[in-house]
């Protein structure tokens, strides 16, 4: 069997999605793998399109780890989100392939479940502390056990991770938006938000908070010590995640557990931070980490040192990024959460998929390969809308992290 054919399709059911489509000379089987990179979907579309599409057409579709090889070290300039974004399109769809060859989910044969189900959080927020505890109530309604809470800061007029409505998307039409940071009033409110909401919810359910890389290391160990009352289960992105040694510091200061890699792309970027234990969770994702086959070696090499797995799960990866994320969920053996938000209904149209939402866990399909599809005629009538997400600066007018 061989590749025969690969197109990247381009579509933008609400956002942009790029995906990457792999056909094979046996009686027409194809893979789907996801290469999606917020904000910069066009960059990933060409260097699949002009560079790595050329080079599958003849390969055998059964050799994923040499085909990986191929494209990380054929490169010779390696890693960077678009490069890898791309090796991971390749890489998912290639083990949508061998699931589909075999008649088997991909999870059976990365090992099988180690769970029964992956369990997920949701994402709760809100402009006022009441509204946060009645986001927070609608998750627990609908089943989950851990959510992550976001609050508008009084005196900061954007803030990152609120919702307007039952979708959250930051990246806006042309030109990237301006918001506005202020470290000093994140720092005085944040501590109350989380007093209300386990005074209103008790002990046992799983909190979690996104910082989005906005501290320095000394700011983020010290909300980490004014979180520790509220027993988080992880700060999501204290710091700039390039700092590694930087952990040192934050992990000195404070118990509340840190979670950090969603903006990783491979094991280099997060050995240091595994090998000496400065993290609790590890967020890289399938389509930015170089696809299953280098996440399950960034999973394999967190297991050694007792941290766990939290993958990024936002919506602006396509309903294939999240499939594949719970095979290798369903499979490893050091999971701890996965990140879950719900598409639209025009995305899932898109992406018809099986996986499925139950009692606070996800599902994956049962069905061969990652049990997800794309509807090219729908995708079709969905063009390519210009998006970009949105840039920080102090009240001073210093451009800060987002």
């Amino acid at each position: 069997m061989k590749i025969t054919e690969a197109r990247v399709i381009v579509t933008c059911p609400g956002r942009n999605f790029v995906t990457l489509k792999i056909v094979c000379s046996d009686g027409g089987v194809y893979g789907i793998g996801d290469a999606t990179l917020n904000g910069r979907e066009l960059a990933v579309a060409a260097y699949l399109t002009e560079h790595v599409i050329p080079a599958l057409i003849g390969r055998d579709p059964a050799r994923i780890e040499d085909t990986w090889q191929y494209l990380y070290k054929g490169a010779y300039w390696r890693r960077g989100p678009v490069t890898m974004t791309a090796i991971a399109a390749v890489d998912t769809a290639l083990w949508d392939i061998k699931g589909k060859v075999a008649g088997l989910p991909v999870y059976q044969l990365l090992g099988g479940r180690s769970r029964s189900g992956v369990r997920v959080y949701g994402h709760a927020s809100g402009a006022s502390v009441d509204a946060v505890l009645s986001s927070v109530a609608d998750f627990v309604s609908r089943g989950f056990h851990a959510v992550r809470v976001q609050a508008v800061v009084p005196g900061i007029p954007d803030i990152y991770g609120i919702s307007s409505g039952p979708a959250y998307e930051p990246a806006t039409s042309g030109i990237a938006d301006e918001a506005t940071w202020s470290t000093p009033h994140y720092l005085a409110h944040i501590p109350s938000v989380f007093a209300a909401v386990r005074d209103e919810f008790g002990p046992t359910l799983q909190l979690l908070h996104d910082v989005h890389h906005r501290l320095t290391p000394l700011e983020a160990a010290r909300l980490g010590k004014s979180l520790e009352p509220y027993a988080l289960t992880w700060m999501e992105d204290p710091a700039p995640a390039e700092m590694q040694d930087a952990f040192r510091l934050i992990r000195q200061h404070t118990t509340t557990p840190v979670a950090v890699g969603e903006i990783f792309n491979s094991i280099w970027d997060c050995a240091q931070l595994i090998q000496e234990r400065l993290i609790d969770y590890i967020r890289a994702t399938v389509v930015h980490a170089g696809g299953i086959t280098h996440l399950r070696r960034i999973f394999d090499l967190a297991a050694l040192y007792q941290v766990r797995s939290g993958s990024h799960g936002a919506t602006d990866l396509s309903p294939i990024c999240m499939s594949a994320a719970l095979h290798l969920d369903l499979a490893i053996p050091n999971f701890g959460l996965q990140e879950y938000m719900p598409h639209t209904a025009e995305t899932d149209a898109v992406f018809p998929h099986g996986y499925r939402f139950a009692d606070g866990y996800l599902h994956p399909a049962e069905e061969p390969g990652l049990g997800v599809d794309i509807d090219e005629a729908l995708a079709a009538e969905y063009p390519y809308r210009p998006a970009a997400l949105p840039v920080n600066r102090l009240t001073d007018g210093t451009l800060h992290d987002w």
